[in-house]
C-alpha cells in the first residue's frame, strides 16, 4: 500500500492543454504498473485541444463545469460528480464552462 498525502505530488505540463495546473499524484514513474493519476485545475478559458491518446482515461469532476467534445460533434457537460470514460485512441476536446475554476481527478490506463 502507500498513501499519498494532500500535498503531496508532481506538477506537470500536459500536452495539447492550457491554461491548466496538472499535479500528478501517483503513477508509472512513481511505482504504479499501469495507473497514472492526478488532478488538474483548469482555469476559466482553459481546455485542452482536440487529441487522441493511446491510452484508456477516466474523467471525474470534483469542482465547476466542463464540455468535453468528440471529433464527430458529440458533446457532454459535465458538472460536479459527472464522470466520463474516454477509451484509447478516441479525441476529445475540453473547455471549462463559466468563469470558475474546474477541478478534474484524471485516472489514465497504460493498455
Amino acid at each position: 500500500m502507500e498513501v499519498i498525502k494532500a500535498n503531496e505530488g508532481t506538477v506537470y505540463e500536459a500536452p495539447n492543454h492550457f491554461n491548466v495546473w496538472g499535479i500528478r499524484k501517483f503513477g508509472v514513474s512513481e511505482g504504479a504498473k499501469a495507473v497514472n493519476v492526478s488532478i488538474s485545475e483548469f482555469l476559466p478559458n482553459g481546455g485542452a485541444s482536440m487529441s487522441a491518446s493511446d491510452k484508456e482515461r477516466v474523467y471525474y469532476v470534483l469542482r465547476g463545469s466542463i464540455t468535453v467534445k468528440s471529433d464527430q460533434g458529440n458533446a457532454y457537460t459535465l458538472d460536479e460528480n459527472d464522470m466520463i470514460h474516454i477509451a484509447p485512441g478516441e479525441k476529445r476536446d475540453l473547455v471549462v464552462n463559466g468563469t470558475c475554476a474546474a477541478r478534474i481527478l484524471v485516472v489514465v490506463v497504460n493498455c
